[in-house]
């Protein structure tokens, strides 16, 4: 695991990232998306489909998943972003005065196509519903050509993050942090992401 550090001029911007340096993770995961078809949904965002808003096919892995041994590649994942939550604390030391035990929920895996998106500009905590979320984060699984989009856009500070497989995020789930995954051009992006709850 290795931290990025993006420069910016608005800080701080409080969005941690690393790369976890685990190639064959990432395309693990992509198998098991493709492999797993009878899984796949048209993505979705809080108030239902719409593909003016987001435009993704997506499977969603609900926790108790996890104990079958054929999902153990996203036991290896949370290893990993465990080791970039830690750190991130590390970076902001505060948390670890009320963040004492973390749960993450159920999460997805989401693959772009060209012309696909989540370019409504939105947050990770809106409403009641979502109160209990912390953190959202973010790993992508693969490498997406600069000039071909795909990018995750925080316009407040400034910041537009290209995929590179490995390359994981975690921030805020609060509106500070609201952002847009711009137009896939050409090619294919596959993601996964969730959120860091607190521990009920």
């Amino acid at each position: 695991m290795k931290r990025i550090n993006f420069t910016t001029n608005e800080n701080p911007h409080f969005i941690g990232a690393w790369n976890i340096l685990d190639n064959n993770l990432c395309k693990n995961i992509i198998d098991f998306f493709e492999n797993n078809p009878e899984l796949h949904k048209r993505g979705r965002t809080g108030s239902g489909i719409n593909e003016e808003i987001k435009k993704t096919t997506d499977i969603t892995i609900y926790p108790k998943s996890l104990k079958n041994k054929n999902y153990e590649v996203f036991n290896n994942y949370f290893k990993r972003l465990n080791e970039c939550f830690l750190d991130y604390r590390e970076q902001f030391p505060y948390l670890k005065s009320f963040i004492k035990k973390i749960n993450i929920g159920p999460f997805n895996i989401q693959k772009y196509n060209s012309g696909d998106h989540f370019s409504r500009v939105h947050s990770e905590r809106t409403d009641v519903t979502t109160l209990h979320r912390l953190f959202a984060w973010m790993t992508y699984l693969n490498d997406v050509d600069q000039k071909d989009g795909g990018t995750t856009d925080f316009d407040y500070y400034k910041i537009k993050i290209n995929p590179e497989c490995g390359k994981t995020l975690i921030w805020p789930a609060e509106w500070t942090h609201a952002h847009a995954g711009s137009i896939l051009k050409r090619g294919k992006k596959y993601i996964i992401t969730g959120w860091i709850d607190f521990k009920v």
